[in-house]
């Protein structure tokens, strides 16, 4: 793959880094542990360099999910929380009730137009769910969409006729169709962090 490039001001999209996510029990087995620790280094280099971060949280209103609006599940995990306007640029919080970040409030698309961001770079949970969905949605609205897929993970899932897939093999499939449907530009949290420190020092 060629050089990334990262805009000066593209914007990191955080997806449902939240609490309830934590409930193995409900939600199973996951992939990727590193998620978190690359999710943080990316936002920590997103609010050092000043550009735009938006945090976007899933208010469920399917009653007795681990993420429904008002409980502790909804909140967002401590590392993302403490991190929360901590930042040099412009800061966004959307809530939404559906799998795309584009269809919360307010409306991600009108801020970063407003920002002028073209660029986003699409980090959270579940790799295959609401971060496929929003990757999609961004593509089909025109951003250079980002994946960074180690900076997100997801769970092993049960489909129809008998049929599973576990997290690693779902990851894998939304890889390639993004990628290779041209969707989003999959990449490393180290192709993304090199990106943008080449774009700082231009």
């Amino acid at each position: 793959m060629e050089s990334l490039e990262i805009e000066a001001n593209a914007a990191l999209v955080v997806i449902d880094v939240q609490k309830g996510f934590d409930d193995a029990g409900f939600w199973g087995r996951r992939d990727n542990p590193d998620a978190e620790g690359n999710i943080a280094a990316l936002i920590d280099r997103w609010q050092e360099s000043g550009r735009p971060v938006v945090f976007v949280r899933h208010d469920s209103v399917r009653e007795g999910s681990p993420l429904e609006a008002g409980s502790e599940g909804n909140a967002f995990k401590d590392f993302v929380e403490e991190r929360r306007g901590k930042g040099r640029g412009p800061e966004l919080l959307v809530t939404k009730q559906v799998n795309s970040a584009f269809y919360g409030q307010p409306s991600l698309d009108v801020w970063l137009t407003g920002e002028d961001v073209a660029q986003i770079v699409v980090v959270g949970i579940q790799t295959n769910m609401c971060n496929e969905t929003t990757a999609r949605m961004g593509g089909n609205l025109g951003y250079d969409v980002v994946f960074a897929l180690d900076a997100m993970h997801t769970f092993d899932l049960a489909g129809p006729f008998g049929w599973t897939a576990t997290a690693e093999e779902l990851t894998r499939a939304t890889a390639v169709s993004l990628h290779g449907g041209q969707f989003a530009r999959v990449v490393t949290t180290q192709d993304v962090l090199k990106g943008a420190a080449r774009a700082g020092r231009s």
